[in-house]
C-alpha cells in the first residue's frame, strides 16, 4: 500500500527545512534573547495546538526556562472573545520574556487576545500559524486582526486550508493532518539554533537533561530548575 503521508510529509520537512532557515534563526534569537535577559518562553497552543506547545515544555533535551499556559477547556472556547483574556490575566508575563503562539488557522479571539496582551506589557511574540492559509480566513476577533499580524517572528507551517492533506478515493473531504509534523520540526528547530546562539554568546543554556541517561549531571539540572522554579511552576 502506498503511503502518502508518509511523502507529504517528507516534501513538507525539505520545503520548511528550505523556506523557514530565516525565520528559524530569528526566533531563536528572541528566545535566545529572552533566556540571557532572565526571561523565559511562555507556549500557549488551543485544541490540538497544544501538542506544540506542551513539545518545548518540560521536555528532556529542551530548555528549562519554558513553561505552558493550559487551557482547561481544550479548545472549546477558542473561538469566543473573551477566552483568551481569562486565561492570560492568570499568568505571569514578563517584558523580557518570548510568548510562543501556535495556531493553524490563526483566525480565533484566545490566541489574539494574549497577543494583544503581551504586545502591550512588552513582550516579544513568536507565531507559530500556516500563513498563507491563514491570509484567506476572515478574523473572529472584534479587532479584524489575524494572529500572524502580532508577530515579532512567524514561523510558517507551510499546511494547507483545513490542515488535512490526503485525498483518498471514495471519502469526501481530506484527511490527515500536517500541522502537528510541522510544529513540532520548527519549535525543535528553533530550540536547536536558540541553543547554539547562548553557547556562541558564551552563555551556558538551561537545557533540561533527561533523568533517564546515566551521563546526566543531576545536581547541575537541580540547580536550573531551582533558579527557574518560581516561574515555571506558578501561575
Amino acid at each position: 500500500m502506498k503511503n502518502e503521508y508518509i511523502e507529504n510529509a517528507i516534501r513538507l520537512l525539505q520545503e520548511i527545512e528550505v523556506k523557514e532557515e530565516e525565520n528559524i534563526t530569528k526566533a531563536a534569537q528572541l528566545v535566545a534573547d529572552a533566556i540571557m535577559n532572565d526571561g523565559i518562553m511562555i507556549a500557549f497552543g488551543s485544541g490540538h495546538s497544544v501538542v506544540g506547545a506542551k513539545e518545548i515544555v518540560s521536555r528532556a533535551g529542551g530548555l528549562f526556562a519554558a513553561k505552558q499556559i493550559k487551557d482547561p477547556s481544550d479548545g472549546a472556547f477558542e473561538q469566543l472573545e473573551g477566552s483568551g483574556k481569562a486565561l492570560i490575566k492568570r499568568v505571569e508575563i514578563k517584558p523580557e520574556d518570548v510568548l510562543v503562539l501556535i495556531s493553524n488557522s490563526g483566525r480565533n479571539p484566545a490566541s489574539i487576545e494574549m497577543a494583544i496582551e503581551a504586545k502591550r506589557i512588552g513582550a516579544k511574540i513568536i507565531v507559530v500559524t500556516a500563513l498563507e492559509a491563514s491570509k484567506q480566513l476572515t478574523s473572529r476577533h472584534s479587532s479584524g486582526k489575524l494572529l500572524y499580524e502580532f508577530a515579532d517572528a512567524i514561523l510558517d507551517l507551510h499546511s494547507v486550508v483545513g490542515d488535512a492533506a490526503i485525498e483518498v478515493e471514495g471519502v469526501q473531504g481530506k484527511i490527515c493532518g500536517t500541522s502537528t509534523l510541522a510544529t513540532v520540526a520548527l519549535l525543535q528547530s528553533m530550540i536547536l539554533y536558540a541553543v547554539k546562539i547562548m553557547v556562541s554568546k558564551g552563555y551556558n543554556p538551561p537545557v533540561r537533561v533527561s533523568a533517564n541517561v546515566d551521563y546526566a549531571p543531576a545536581n547541575r539540572s537541580l540547580e536550573i530548575e531551582k533558579k527557574y522554579a518560581n516561574r515555571i511552576y506558578r501561575i
